[in-house]
């Protein structure tokens, strides 16, 4: 590995790093500006050579010291690069040779990293005659060695960063390729395997799948890969290959996990094989240790603070991939994937999920490197489906095939026993089924089902709750009838998944007569459970919760959730995985977090869950049981949950204020980087390279075309008429469909109406004159009418066939316009009634749409639809609608353009008066009435254009249109090239202005001291937690005071018994509260969708403060569990989490020179870490002996 250097700084700084540090340079990220920048300011060269890059004197006063050494150099020193490309690059050891010589040291550098790396010179490092250090030959060869041990650390600096320098002007100039996702494997690999692996890291007692196998090609050849398996299907050997890889590379590992738990456990796991460490939110055991396990969130937490220990690893391993559909917590994921520095690799493990490629693409994309994806659909042992109802098992899915024969037999036992009258009871419904299948939304479920906690799918098991005395059997002796069901078919153990922890609880009491485990497996379960419990101390080993899951343990039931003490649930998991356990009543989280497979479930969360039945090795088949107590679910929503597909990654990437400081403190980073690299910005951006390509083409389109208009009136005007006639066409658009539909409107648009039409084939909205109505295909009414036409007759095919029906309607894409209501009266001169020579056939002839002329005037005879109608005049002309239509006459046509002409000179510079839309048309609508009358105020300015009769309207405002179309196009391709395109960039700068406004950035987005102190806060609100410590609210707490108030940043339960509290601690909720709202408030000023109240509600839950105090005070754990009803497990999580917040806090009072607040802080931890609460991990320590 490179990069590595010893650290300086207390050794919890080398793992955890420090804010006051700068992150790695993440891979992917352009670096050249930000190192030009870097050699300019000086920031980076060591101390030893601090050098201003375009020329300045040497340092002769070491930093922190008040005087130093003048070497009498008078020349100022350059770095300015002089080629001589008629004087060959001389070695080292020539330039020492030759008496006194003139070096340049950076070049040296440069040329030593050069030739190592590239095997040749750069062309550059020539020897710079104005830059000279006079050596004598007495000195040569002590200056070299004085040289290169002094500056060793600069060099390390120097070499990294040209070399990241090097390797991204090569990635710019090579061709990209098109796709980062790539097919695991190569050819003759599976049939080849240990050819291609000669020499394995690790070995392994059993045939590898062709999954593993494709994984561990692609490590040995140190690529990254993304691994999608089934739960249990053995994706844990690609991790343990990683691990090797990293021990004989003498590099590190890192395996990172979602919960705490799989942390704990895969330490027990690995501890065996590789020299493994911990770091959790409370443990830090072996951090030095090759083989890293810690969660998601402290891997990001050591990239943001710059952690040393970075530069030492080679593999990062995501378990749980899928995780990142998690709302709360699955930004995290993305965060720590873009933080990632080049030289680190990735393993992905993932359950099997549709988007695989998209997403290793979009790894890839951000990351600027392959990765190889290896996937397989199948499960180590098959899997199959059964309802079970009335004491029956029916089969319903086996090998992925759907079995319709068992659901109908399910039903007919369903509705046999239905029309069974029953003695002494009604048969009331006492639950429900739904199940719309994996990832779909539906009654009582979520939309995502895969692996995030919190996201159910609707598959679920719903229990009876009818008592003895009811018509139904009591929820016992159903268990009852259905464990003996299990257990006579060799189906046990079992996992039954619930809803929820109450739901668990009840179910494991309810089976007091129930015993399945023999002597021998009663005494281990004894001995285990007093070997593991044995480090409870006093009263915490009589804790009622230790007693009554110790006595279900003994009889073969266990519960787990998340209300349970920690190493309680860990003595379950345990007996679990030894198969003591035979009927285990689970929440989803046992999943989630144990590696724990069984022969038969009944889940809950069907997919994540399902995945666990069936033991490798021991079973040949996993059952998965769904319960049916009262009815049968629909065939259709079974089949979709059994074979549909699984829940697609999706981003949940999200804006925080911890995020957007520790990115702005540093200067190579900026939020927008992070922003265009998450998930949610990947279609966008993989779309940039061809919108980069349309915007130079349209660009150069733009600098290409024509933009001079002569005007034959005068100055051209075209533009103001262009800008009127988008607007007034905006508004007609909404007005046109409430118009035309109108029962006033159809009566009146008969044959001799005069109307305003706007049409492609029609140059501008020109006048015309209905002729007939038709009736199309489609079904909707259309009309052809006879217009004036002063464009050009040379149409184009497409327009010329887009007469009728459909097409037509999808030809006019221009919109239309409607022309302004005259102030003449009602008068109309034309009201006369059309007449025909003769009786018409009702066949029209003429080929439509039909052009001609008359006295040098243009016309066309078409037909449109009303979207073509842009305005119905008061005025009607006779028409003879079978001379026209019928017998195509060229004097009738000649007579009727030659009345529209009439009108068009009654009324120079408008249109003729148009029907009122109140008087004529009848219509009611304020809205429709406002609407109309702006635009006709639009449609006046438009008619006194000059520009409106010219008869060379039509080719200037298509010439101007399609410019303005093509500037519209460039500037929106702009945009999308643009930070401000990104779907989160408006949430950013409300975030900025708010972090500017409570003082942590400045106007020039520098962060402050404010600033500083909010990045040291992870674990609750950053911004709370940042202006409690500014407004002294602790000051006037002890530190159990103190430590309780915390408390209510990091509890999460909202349904807490409310806390009796002290006047001192009730007056510091009040501030917190009073706090809290404000900044919601201030969050809400600046656009931010934030309800203050709610806010703080949500943020603040004091349900713990008395709990966490008495805790604090030293009261026994069973006293304190007295005083809410808040389960043990959830009492222990938030304690463990303060002692986090305390550490966080302590580092913000170092950082504010606050030493009281940092004594109080260290009191405050101090307090609260005994006894149960901070019990070892058995997975850690080891079940003793």
């Amino acid at each position: 590995m490179e990069g590595s250097s010893a650290h300086i700084g207390p050794p919890e700084d080398f793992v955890r790093g420090n804010t006051g540090n700068h992150p790695f340079l993440p891979g992917g990220f352009d670096v050249s500006s930000s190192l030009d920048k870097k050699r300019v300011e000086g920031k980076v060269l060591s101390d030893g050579l601090q050098v201003i890059w375009e020329g300045g004197k040497l340092q002769t006063v070491p930093p922190g010291f008040l005087r130093g050494l003048d070497f009498d150099s008078p020349e100022p020193f350059s770095v300015r690069r002089k080629r001589d490309s008629g004087k060959p690059v001389l070695a080292m050891e020539e330039k020492f040779v030759k008496g006194p010589s003139q070096i340049n040291l950076i070049d040296v550098f440069k040329q030593a990293w050069e030739q190592e790396t590239f095997g040749q010179p750069s062309e550059s490092s020539g020897i710079i005659e104005d830059t000279h250090v006079e050596i004598d030959e007495g000195s040569k060869e002590q200056l070299t060695d004085n040289l290169l041990d002094a500056e060793v650390g600069m060099l390390d600096n120097i070499l990294e960063d040209v070399k990241k320098l090097k390797v991204s002007h090569a990635s710019v100039e090579e061709k990209k390729p098109q796709t980062w996702a790539i097919k695991g494997g190569c050819e003759g690999l599976l049939e080849h395997f240990s050819e291609f692996v000669p020499e394995m890291a690790l070995s392994y007692p059993f045939e590898l799948d062709a999954f593993q196998k494709e994984a561990i090609y692609h490590l040995e050849n140190g690529e990254s890969v993304f691994v999608a398996a089934h739960t249990s299907a053995g994706k844990t050997v690609v991790a343990e290959y990683a691990f090797a890889l990293s021990t004989k590379h003498c590099t590190r590992a890192v395996y990172t996990s979602p919960i705490k738990t799989i942390s704990n456990q895969k330490y027990r796991d690995f501890s065996d094989r590789f020299d493994v460490g911990i770091i959790t939110g409370d443990v830090s055991l072996k951090p030095e240790a090759s083989c890293l396990i810690m969660t998601t969130e402290i891997l990001r937490s050591m990239l943001y603070k710059g952690a040393d220990i970075i530069r030492d690893i080679e593999w990062v391993v995501f378990d749980e991939v899928h995780y990142v559909n998690d709302v709360e917590r699955g930004v995290v994921w993305e965060e720590v994937i873009i933080m990632l520095p080049d030289h680190v690799n990735m393993v992905l493990l993932s359950a099997t999920v549709p988007n695989a490629y998209e997403f290793a693409d979009w790894i890839g994309r951000t990351k600027q490197k392959k990765i190889f994806v290896t996937r397989t659909s199948q499960r180590p042992v098959p899997l199959e489906h059964c309802l079970y109802y009335s004491g029956e098992l029916y089969k319903i899915c086996e090998n992925k095939l759907f079995l319709a024969q068992g659901v109908k037999a399910a039903k007919d036992a369903f509705n046999a026993k239905k029309s069974t009258p029953r003695a002494g009871g009604s048969s009331g419904q006492a639950g429900s089924f739904t199940a719309p299948g994996r990832g779909a939304a539906g009654h009582g479920g979520h939309k995502n089902s895969k692996g995030a906690p919190g996201q159910r799918s609707s598959a679920s098991m719903v229990m009876a709750q009818k008592n003895s005395s009811g018509g139904w059997r009591s929820e016992a002796s159903q268990w009852y009838s259905l464990i003996k069901n299990l257990s006579g078919k060799g189906f046990l153990p079992v996992v039954v998944f619930c809803f929820s922890k109450n739901r668990c609880d009840k179910s494991a009491d309810s089976l007091t007569a129930i015993d399945l485990t023999s002597t021998s497996e009663k005494n281990e379960i004894r001995v285990f459970c007093n070997k593991g419990f044995s480090r409870l101390r006093g009263s915490d080993r009589q804790l009622p919760q230790v007693v009554r899951v110790e006595e279900l343990l003994r009889r073969g039931i266990g519960v787990h959730h998340a209300g349970l003490l920690p190493i309680v649930k860990e003595v379950v998991e345990m007996l679990f995985c030894r198969g003591v356990i035979k009927v285990l009543f689970s929440t989803e989280t046992f999943a989630m977090g144990v590696n724990a497979p069984a022969r038969t479930l009944l889940p809950g969360e069907y997919t994540q869950m399902a995945g666990r039945a069936g033991r490798r090795g021991l079973d040949k088949v996993g059952t998965v049981i769904i319960m049916c107590w009262d009815e049968i679910p629909e065939e259709a929503d079974l089949m979709r949950l059994l074979t549909g597909e699984p829940t697609n990654l999706e981003s949940q990437f999200r804006l925080t204020y911890n995020m957007i400081l520790n990115l702005l403190r540093v200067e190579d980073l900026k939020v927008e980087d992070m922003l265009k690299r998450s998930f949610a910005e990947f279609h966008a951006q993989r779309a940039l390279p061809e919108q980069q390509q349309q915007l130079k083409e349209g660009e150069g389109e733009l600098l290409q075309m024509n933009t001079t208009i002569n005007c034959i009136l005068g100055d051209p005007t075209i533009e103001e008429y262009f800008e009127l006639a988008v607007e007034a066409e905006g508004l007609g658009e909404e007005l046109h469909e409430a118009v035309m539909q109108s029962k006033g409107v159809q009566s009146l648009l008969v044959p001799g109406r005069v109307v305003v039409v706007y049409t492609p084939p029609l140059p501008v909205p020109t006048l015309g004159v209905i002729l007939r109505a038709s009736t199309p295909s489609s079904g909707s009414k259309n009309w052809i009418i006879l217009a004036v036409n002063r464009g050009s007759n040379a149409f184009d095919s497409s327009i010329s066939k887009a007469t009728s029906g459909d097409s037509l309607s999808e030809s006019i894409t221009d919109g239309y316009y409607i022309s302004r209501k005259s102030n003449r009266g009602l008068e109309d001169e034309y009201s006369v009634s059309s007449r025909a020579s003769r009786k018409s056939a009702g066949v029209v002839k003429v080929s439509l749409p039909h052009y001609g002329t008359t006295g040098g005037i243009g016309y066309v005879a078409m037909e449109i639809d009303n979207k073509a109608i842009v305005s119905i005049c008061k005025s009607k002309i006779p028409v003879d609608t079978v001379r026209l239509l019928e017998d195509v006459s060229s004097a009738a046509y000649s007579l009727t353009v030659q009345q529209l002409l009439q009108l068009e000179k009654q009324y120079p510079n408008q249109d003729p008066p148009v029907l009122d839309l109140v008087k004529d048309l009848k219509l009611n609508d304020i809205t429709i009435i406002e609407k109309y009358y702006k635009r006709q105020r639009l449609l006046e300015r438009m008619a006194m254009n000059q520009c409106h009769r010219c008869t060379l309207l039509h080719e200037h405002y298509n010439q101007f249109k399609k410019q303005s179309a093509l500037k519209e196009r460039v500037r929106r391709l702009k945009y999308e090239l643009s930070d401000a395109a990104l779907q989160q960039m408006p949430d950013f700068q409300q975030r900025i202005e708010v972090l500017q406004e409570v003082g942590c950035i400045n106007s020039e987005l520098a962060v402050q001291l404010k600033g500083r102190v909010a990045c040291e806060i992870n674990s609750g609100d950053e911004l709370i937690a940042t202006e409690c410590l500014f407004e002294n609210q602790l000051v006037d707490l002890d530190a159990a005071e103190a430590v309780a108030l915390l408390s209510a940043l990091v509890f999460q339960q909202k349904d807490a018994s409310e806390p009796t509290l002290s006047t001192r601690l009730r007056a510091a909720k009040d501030r917190m509260t009073a706090t809290a709202i404000r900044l919601g408030s201030l969050q809400a000023e600046h656009g931010l969708n934030i309800i203050p109240q709610d806010y703080a509600h949500d943020t603040l839950k004091f349900g713990l403060v008395e709990v966490v105090y008495e805790w604090a005070k030293g009261t026994p754990f069973a006293e304190i569990c007295e005083l809410t009803n808040v389960p043990e497990g959830s009492i222990v999580r938030t304690i463990v989490r303060l002692d986090e917040t305390c550490r966080e806090f302590k580092n913000a009072a170092r950082i504010i020179g606050d030493s009281t607040l940092y004594q109080k802080m260290s009191d405050a931890s101090e307090a609260i870490k005994r006894d149960i609460v901070f019990a070892a991990s058995l997975y850690v320590t080891g079940v003793p002996s």
